[in-house]
């Protein structure tokens, strides 16, 4: 089966490089084209449009920013792809409404779409172990699972489309809130000038506790963010869309805008890059007090 990648970021670049070491044939385009070239190396082929990367594929991934990027690849070039008769799927996190008015475009031109947003990042893509899920056709996630497969290790079909945008929405917002939370107890505990062991070791034995707080850790003890998975910048874009959807079905967005604030309040001092949990310095201002 030839895949071809379409947004070859710091995700799907992995994602290229995972399916082509499982034996896959990729191809794969990049807006900024000299992002792909390291992906030539490992026998990606690089196509100079997208239109070129769809006509060579089986299935090909979308794994663009937003679903402004998604248009304006698939339906906003000067070379806009012909997509009768092929099969993609997107990736990213975009809303629900967004993923079904994407499906209705493809399928008004005779395509066939399905959404697989993931749950993970490089460690889990690099290995296999995303959590993938998808939603659309049945029989469409059956013809993709192979693709699936290589990605993780139970690739989940949840119901129609939008569904597993909703669901990819919800956790990411888990994210956000769980570095939040984090962020702020940390930042507590080392105002009172209290032993961040002890705190951790509470933590651990309660029903509180997340291995993203052992993870993320180091860094905020360090301040040191850099060599981000996933930067302040993609935390940012996810939060202010998890706030929409929330706005659009009722529900109170609140505390999402709270960090999203803090996250831009971060990106104006220079973390646009950096790891996400450097929405810590936003939140706690550690600046003020270096035991912080």
């Amino acid at each position: 089966m030839h895949v071809s990648v379409l947004g070859t970021g710091l995700l799907g670049g992995a994602i290229a490089l995972r399916l082509k070491a499982q034996g896959f044939a990729v191809s794969a385009w990049n807006r900024t084209a000299e992002k792909a070239e390291p992906l030539a190396e490992a026998g990606i082929d690089l196509p100079g449009t997208p239109a070129a990367c769809i006509e060579v594929a089986d299935v090909t991934l979308t794994l663009l920013a937003d679903a402004e990027a998604i248009d304006a690849t698939l339906f906003g070039g000067e070379q806009t792809p012909d997509l009768a008769g092929r099969t993609l799927v997107q990736m990213g996190t975009i809303a629900p409404a967004e993923s079904r008015e994407l499906g209705v475009r493809i399928a008004s031109v005779g395509g066939a779409y399905l959404e697989a947003p993931v749950l993970g990042s490089l460690p889990e893509a690099r290995v296999g172990q995303l959590l993938v899920m998808a939603s659309g056709d049945e029989a469409l996630f059956q013809h993709c699972l192979p693709v699936f497969a290589a990605l993780s290790d139970q690739p989940l079909h949840i119901g129609g489309l939008g569904q597993a945008a909703a669901l990819k929405l919800a956790l990411n917002q888990l994210i956000v809130g769980l570095t939040a939370t984090f962020s702020l107890s940390l930042g507590l505990v080392r105002q009172a000038g209290l032993d961040v062991e002890q705190f951790m070791g509470l933590v651990r034995q309660s029903a509180l506790y997340a291995p993203t707080f052992d993870k993320k850790l180091p860094k905020y003890l360090s301040h040191d963010y850099a060599s981000a998975n996933f930067p302040l910048k993609h935390l940012l874009k996810d939060a202010r869309l998890v706030e929409r959807v929330l706005v659009e079905a009722g529900i109170d967005a609140g505390t999402v805008t709270v960090v999203a604030d803090a996250a831009e309040r971060g990106i104006a001092d220079g973390h646009a890059d950096d790891d996400y949990s450097s929405v810590y310095e936003a939140l706690v201002d550690a600046r003020r007090d270096t035991t912080c």
